[in-house]
């Protein structure tokens, strides 16, 4: 099987918008098309309550066809047209699909940040991680969803194996970004958010990236808007990841970033797996 997942930040920009930076989004979509994925998962897609429009879905078709799609959007009490995230399941595959709670903090859970696909021996579940934010406003809440999150991923793994995606919004390591010195007191970089991706992983899943890959530098999947040069500089961090059931990781095949040419944000990541 093979999965791409992507932090598309905002999904109505990227289809319908006449800017430059859309334009580099619907060719990052093309690219994505080109893998021929079984599966997409796209993260922060800022749609209405109410999904995708009409044009969205006939402009989804047209860049990346033979899908299905499933959405999760953010509901009250949670801000409109915030976070969100999709599936595009090819046709041919008919998993079970999940808009998931986790019994998170304030308006987390309804901010449409988890879904889960399940299939008959596995599941295949993405999330888009809350942002502990600027000045660390929403670092308390950060770290009470970290522990319902990995609970939830707990149980799921002691049904059947679990391939995890997403963006995690955390970089776990020195390694996983350019300028860890500068950082330390950064949303993504903190001890408290560092700690709870370890104890992630010590439930029982493994990082495929480092896992295939082991500590290679300068390997990232997103670079700030804010600094023009930050991509061309590789000014990045590494905070997309891939993450399965330990019973399951000789099965990872191929785990690393999707090139997504000039554009600033994320990129996308791809895994291929056995299964």
């Amino acid at each position: 099987m093979k999965i791409i997942s992507w932090n598309i930040d905002s999904l109505n920009a990227a289809l319908t918008s006449d800017s430059a930076r859309a334009e580099l989004s619907r060719k990052v979509l093309d690219t994505i098309d080109h893998h021929d994925p079984d599966v997409i998962a796209i993260q922060e897609t800022k749609l209405s309550r109410t999904g995708p429009t009409k044009k969205h879905l006939s402009i989804l078709e047209e860049r990346v066809p033979h899908y299905t799609i499933h959405w999760n959007s953010s509901q009250e009490p949670a801000r409109k047209s915030y976070a969100g995230t999709m599936f595009l399941v090819r046709e041919t595959l008919n998993p079970e699909v999940h808009s998931v709670t986790i019994d998170a903090p304030d308006t987390m859970d309804a901010e449409g940040r988890v879904m889960t696909l399940e299939f008959e021996n596995y599941y295949l579940t993405q999330v888009y991680t809350p942002n502990a934010g600027r000045d660390l406003v929403r670092l308390s809440l950060r770290q009470e969803w970290d522990i319902k999150y990995a609970d939830y991923l707990e149980r799921l793994d002691q049904n059947k194996p679990v391939i995890a995606m997403g963006d995690f919004n955390v970089a776990h390591h020195e390694i996983d970004l350019a300028n860890p010195n500068n950082n330390r007191q950064s949303a993504g970089f903190t001890i408290e958010e560092r700690e709870g991706f370890t104890n992630l992983l010590a439930r029982g899943f493994v990082d495929t990236f480092r896992y295939l890959h082991g500590p290679i530098e300068g390997q990232y999947t997103w670079w700030s808007q804010l600094a023009k040069t930050s991509k061309i500089n590789n000014s990045g961090w590494r905070i997309d990841y891939f993450i399965v059931s330990d019973r399951i990781k000789d099965r990872v095949q191929k785990s690393e970033m999707v090139d997504s040419g000039p554009r600033q944000d994320h990129t996308p990541i791809l895994l291929e797996i056995n299964l």
